[in-house]
């Protein structure tokens, strides 16, 4: 775990916890923030819905995560899907300062409509609600940046999502919301910029290769997670959330292993970051059920 005086990380629920989520816990000497506080299960995965295990994780994580949004100053919501945010809990927001993707530009309709609905939830509750979109913010020596407005995947279809870059006393870490990759040249270029100590990353879509992910894309992310790698200063990249829900997601990037070997770089799960055990359960739900 990245942690001295000046920034503390803590993955909070993430699809190697058994869930979807990427809700990380941020300390720095200045502040608390928590970004994306929202988990959920996929309604359906090999034709079945969550099992029960499944349901109990999400609860476990979502009362962890309920706990950390109790002691944060700052909550950012870097779009709005339902793994991202909870609309229907919006006290978690009460007396916070709130950064949030912006909820009418560079965004698409479905995510429009639930922007709209979360900030009536929202109403006058946060202490503060400023727009993230390519903006800055500074907390005392500790300065969160946010990147310009990038696809949620490969293209505009499924809206677009703000990076996170949170830096104090000359530590820095980068959180990529739902890039799937990086296949796209300004998801990656954020990264190289902000020149990270610690990433974490939502890894390409690979259970869906060939279908929705094209072989294409994952070539790009390749590309892209080497580049970082070699061109940062990175030691630690979390590959996450879409990636982690594909039982073979180590074959799927053997090149990435071997430049972060070559690197002496760590690319690791989120779980095996805080010394778990990786429970993919999603996409063991078909062995869960038997």
């Amino acid at each position: 775990m990245v942690k001295s005086e000046m920034l503390n990380v803590k993955p909070l629920a993430f699809d190697s916890f058994g869930v979807r989520s990427m809700a990380t816990f941020v300390e720095t000497d200045d502040i608390t923030v928590l970004i994306d506080p929202g988990v959920s299960l996929a309604p359906r995965r090999y034709n079945l819905p969550p099992h029960p295990i499944e349901e109990q994780r999400m609860n476990e994580r979502w009362a962890d995560v309920k706990e950390h949004a109790a002691r944060s100053d700052v909550l950012i919501v870097t779009h709005y899907h339902y793994d991202h945010h909870d609309p229907e809990e919006p006290e978690l927001y009460e007396g916070k300062i709130v950064y949030i993707k912006h909820p009418k530009e560079k965004i698409n309709k479905s995510q429009a409509g639930r922007a709209s609905y979360f900030l009536d939830k929202l109403d006058e509750l946060p202490k503060s609600i400023d727009f993230a979109d390519g903006n800055e913010f500074e907390h005392g020596s500790t300065t969160i940046k946010f990147s310009p407005p990038v696809y949620h995947g490969t293209n505009p279809k499924l809206g677009y999502v703000v990076e996170v870059s949170i830096a104090c006393g000359g530590e820095k870490m980068v959180f990529t919301s739902d890039v799937e990759g990086p296949a796209v040249a300004d998801q990656a270029e954020f990264i190289l910029n902000e020149n990270p100590d610690l990433l974490i990353l939502d890894g390409p879509m690979t259970y869906m290769l060939g279908f929705r992910y094209s072989r294409k894309s994952l070539a790009f992310s390749i590309e892209n997670i080497n580049r970082i790698i070699k061109e940062t200063s990175v030691k630690s990249i979390l590959v996450e959330h879409h990636f982690m829900r594909d039982l073979k997601y180590k074959e799927r990037i053997p090149e990435v292993y071997e430049c972060a070997a070559e690197n002496d770089v760590k690319v690791i799960t989120a779980a095996e970051y805080l010394g778990r055990n990786i429970e993919m359960l999603e996409a063991r739900r078909k062995e869960l059920y038997q």
